[in-house]
């Protein structure tokens, strides 16, 4: 789950990102990258992009409040 938590994460911030730049530039990442707004590739883009806020927003629901973004490590002291 933190694989998947970490990934959304950057998935959503790439979303974030493509939203702020065509907010003040008019300049729309995602589409120059694949050339053109409903290209696959940027339709897949979009669709992974959403997923990933989806699954952020239930993932806290799923496990009683607690995004992790580390995992269970038990760490020893050395003597």
């Amino acid at each position: 789950m933190v694989i998947a938590n970490l990934i959304a994460y950057v998935l959503v911030l790439t979303g974030a990102l493509n939203w702020g730049l065509f907010g003040i530039f008019n300049f729309n990442l995602v589409s120059a990258i694949f050339q053109g707004p409903r290209a696959i590739g940027a339709i897949i883009i979009y669709s992974l992009i959403a997923l990933a806020a989806v699954w952020l927003i239930i993932s806290p629901i799923i496990t009683n409040g607690a995004l992790k973004l580390r995992g269970n490590r038990v760490v020893r002291e050395a003597n």
